[in-house]
């Protein structure tokens, strides 16, 4: 991949938005959501968010996210409404205002990445799910399981939680927790059929839920490489054999850059990330854009928030 794009950006990346004007503002570790009556403008910037903590920007993030995200909802929409209602331009989504489940739904796959820590440590029975002795890291399990977390407000971590939990807190009642997790599995095997046919497996994934009235949305964002794990397909068993890392198009490469390079998992002061390790993340979540939609994505450096504007007015939204 030809990264100059990627480097001439770096000074232009999307950190924050400023537009009063299109509602009351509200601000998350990777969103910007502007809401008017029931509707949200959702602006995904380029911030990385990684063990709770926003660390830096990265090239072109939001637009691959953004674009990604709605390719994912298209994809899904027989399996469950989502919220979209327009996407006037690459980083921005116009959505139907939800009333949100603060929950979000893990569903895994895979014995990896936080998951895989915490069985390490022992740590890993607060979802209350049972786990076989002995698994190896990056470990099938036998059918998808669900690690649900609490959805904490920017600035706090989110926790682990288990159905029980959720059930007894009242964040769900059992008819809504039982149709969002049918929901979840559902769209996690459409996730994993198509990045299968893309040369991918997609190993785990997040999703967010909300309801109007008593219908129930998906809601945020689907199977990106923030909220989603991403590995080459073709080069799983053997590295498997080899107890080697999987080849990723996620996330998980810039916590793991933190973990080694920095000794860093969330605690004590945040690290520089250097240019060099922005623009190989950038690379990557271009590359899994690609590799999932089969389509090629044409960059353009230049100012992200002057843009958005400029499309925004003439889409009539400011």
């Amino acid at each position: 991949m030809n990264t100059s794009a990627l480097h001439a950006q770096l000074t232009h990346t999307l950190r924050q938005t400023d537009l009063p004007s299109l509602g009351t503002p509200y601000k998350g570790k990777v969103r910007d959501t502007y809401r008017k009556g029931d509707t949200l403008i959702l602006v995904t910037s380029d911030r990385l968010s990684a063990f709770d903590h926003v660390l830096t920007t990265i090239p072109f993030k939001g637009e691959v996210l953004n674009r990604l995200a709605a390719f994912w909802f298209d994809r899904t929409k027989h399996i469950v409404p989502n919220h979209v209602l327009d996407v006037p331009d690459a980083n921005v989504t116009v959505a139907r205002a939800c009333q949100p489940f603060s929950v979000e739904v893990v569903v895994r796959g895979y014995l990896t990445g936080s998951l895989w820590r915490d069985y390490e440590k022992g740590t890993h029975t607060a979802y209350g799910v049972p786990f076989a002795q002995g698994l190896r890291k990056d470990s099938a399990f036998e059918a998808p399981i669900l690690t649900p977390s609490t959805k904490a407000e920017y600035g706090k971590h989110d926790e682990p939680i288990s159905e029980a939990e959720i059930l007894s807190r009242g964040l769900a009642t059992p008819r809504d927790w039982a149709r969002i997790t049918e929901a979840a599995r559902g769209l996690f095997l459409e996730g994993q059929k198509w990045a299968r046919t893309r040369g991918l497996i997609l190993v785990d994934t997040k999703y967010e839920f909300g309801k109007v009235g008593d219908e129930l949305f998906v809601i945020d964002e689907m199977h990106t490489p923030d909220s989603s794990r991403y590995w080459v397909a073709d080069e799983y068993e053997a590295r498997f054999a080899k107890g080697e890392d999987q080849k990723m198009l996620d996330k998980e490469n810039i916590r793991q850059w933190l973990i080694r390079e920095r000794n860093f998992s969330g605690h004590g002061a945040l690290p520089a990330i250097p240019d060099d390790v922005r623009v190989d993340l950038a690379t990557k979540y271009v590359a899994a854009y690609e590799r999932i939609t089969g389509t090629s994505l044409a960059l353009t450096p230049g100012d992200v928030h002057s843009r958005i504007e400029q499309n925004l007015r003439a889409k009539g939204y400011l």
